[in-house]
């Protein structure tokens, strides 16, 4: 296929409540923070959507600070693209430049220690600790990102709640301590989408990346934009992983071949002459959430959607 063809679909506004009231509470926090650390996927923002995987209203809306792209599961991304990626993270008109970039948890401490040192902290000169604000997209581990600083750092345990769906922090939350010296506090915040995305592709990326809950776009459009996705970028990985003899652009065979991999079936009682009848048949949907999954998971090789 050329292109996808949505079918007059919207995935492109799901704006909970807790959302509009957690950029607000971003804000109001703004005041006390010394730096943002913005968390995206190349699937957070993530490996997978370098791009997609930012809000610009996060930028918009909390000013200027030095700014921190952490990009998360880039052994997930395509190696091939990472240099693009990571150049478009820090282009001035890429929807805000950011001080710098950084794939790995380890450099964030010093590194925010040097950039605060090295910017006016203005009614926060006196003070000796940092308190850096963590933003993103939902479920590109942000939690994650704070309790494995703290076990670097402190060795301690988990201090945020975490998932592997979006939507598990639902307000800005107390500031959690993360190394001792400096003394340094970072602040968990929900994960924040526009209201309205630019165009539904954008909004299909992050949904696949689990930005946006499965149920609301719909995982059977999920898993064909993905093929479609995979196909475009000549990532065929999932051929040899589900036994097809080629590439294909048929999401209904390719789903046939998941649920017989994976052993996806459904017990149906059929109505029959003799009364009913207990039928096997594969499940669809199970194959396309199990299709998702091993995308998510990197099973179907390393991929970059931007």
């Amino acid at each position: 296929r050329e292109r996808f063809d949505f079918g007059g679909r919207d995935v492109a506004s799901w704006f909970p409540g807790h959302m509009a009231k957690g950029l607000r509470q971003m804000r109001a926090s703004l005041r006390r923070a010394d730096c943002l650390v913005e968390r995206t996927v190349t699937l957070l923002s993530s490996a997978h959507i370098p791009l997609s995987g930012r809000n610009p209203m996060l930028q918009e809306a909390l000013g200027i600070r030095p700014h921190i792209l952490v990009l998360n599961k880039m052994d997930l991304a395509d190696p091939r693209r990472q240099l693009v990626s990571t150049r478009a993270g820090l282009a001035p008109g890429h929807r805000a430049a950011v001080t710098a970039l950084l794939c790995v948890s380890l450099q964030i401490v010093p590194l925010v220690a040097k950039l605060v040192g090295n910017s006016p902290r203005y009614h926060r000169a006196e003070s000796t600790e940092y308190s850096i604000l963590v933003i993103g997209v939902p479920n590109v581990g942000k939690s994650s990102l704070i309790n494995s600083l703290r076990r670097l750092h402190l060795k301690k345990g988990k201090a945020t709640a975490v998932g592997g769906e979006p939507g598990i922090t639902k307000a800005v939350l107390t500031r959690i301590q993360v190394c001792e010296k400096p003394l340094m506090y970072l602040v968990d915040t929900p994960g924040v989408l526009p209201p309205k995305l630019g165009d539904v592709e954008t909004g299909m990326k992050l949904a696949l990346c689990g930005a946006i809950r499965d149920h609301l776009v719909g995982e059977d459009i999920m898993a064909d934009y993905l093929l479609y996705a995979l196909n475009k970028r000549q990532q065929f990985g999932y051929v040899q992983r589900y036994g097809l003899a080629e590439a294909c652009d048929d999401i209904e065979l390719v789903l046939r071949r998941v649920a017989l991999a994976q052993g996806r079936t459904q017990k149906v009682k059929v109505l029959t002459g003799t009364g009913n009848v207990n039928v096997t048949m594969l499940n669809y949907p199970a194959a396309a959430y199990e299709f998702l999954r091993d995308f998510r998971a990197g099973r179907l090789g390393r991929v970059t959607l931007d």
